[in-house]
């Protein structure tokens, strides 16, 4: 497959003998594959901006509509399928989530890969790199400067995004409130590190009140916040 190594897949499935087969043809054939168990860990993984999502329909924890719904907000590569069988409605509810075809199982290999081939080459399609980050029901759009939960803005103000946006785009490091006041513009002549504790109060409290299914912001005492990674 020519020009395969300037792809990358993101391939979700549950089964552990599919998701294997498939991992291993691809990555032999020259992508870049980024594997996923279940319909969360698919929708971690679509951070890094896949060209093309191979999506299993039934999946634990997010199924595969789910899945396509979430990423089809940021992501315009082509989503297909993965289902043991289809019925008009699952057909349906797949294309209007935004898939933009499916593959029955079982499948043929070299079909499957002409079929990802001929849907990273089409013409007049491009793709965009996802510049976004998920926790939970949360999504961070860098680009948008936006924060949803369940597709609903949480209506963050622009200062209580530049201190969200700096934890996330580096998710596991821990920032003092020195670093976060500074990195974020010293505020005003006025402003003291001690407010950083209550934006981040009030971005917790917004999160929560749009419905977020979890707190991506952990507190480590004595020493600043951190995202969850």
């Amino acid at each position: 497959m020519q020009g395969a190594e300037l792809y990358t897949l993101l391939i979700a499935d549950d089964e552990p003998d599919i998701l294997s087969m498939l991992v291993e043809y691809f990555s032999t054939a020259g992508y870049r594959v980024l594997a996923a168990r279940d319909g969360e860990e698919a929708v971690r993984m679509a951070e890094e901006g896949p060209d093309l999502v191979l999506l299993d329909v039934a999946m634990p924890k997010m199924d595969g509509f789910g899945v396509c719904r979430r990423l089809r907000a940021h992501l315009s590569c082509p989503i297909l399928f993965l289902t043991a069988r289809i019925e008009d409605a699952d057909e349906l509810e797949g294309f209007e989530a935004g898939a933009d075809d499916y593959v029955l199982k079982p499948f043929s290999l070299p079909v499957l890969a002409a079929r990802v081939s001929a849907h990273l080459t089409r013409e007049g399609r491009q793709s965009t790199s996802a510049h976004v980050r998920f926790a939970g029901n949360i999504t961070v759009d860098f680009d948008r400067c936006a924060v949803l939960v369940s597709g609903r803005d949480a209506r963050l103000t622009a200062k209580e995004f530049e201190i969200l946006s700096l934890l996330a785009k580096r998710p596991g490091r821990v920032f003092d409130r020195d670093f976060i006041h500074r990195s974020t513009g010293g505020w005003d002549a006025g402003s003291d590190p001690r407010g950083v504790t209550e934006l981040i109060r009030r971005i917790r409290q917004k999160l929560s009140a749009a419905g977020a299914d979890c707190d991506p912001i952990e507190t480590v005492w004595g020493m600043g916040y951190r995202w969850l990674s």
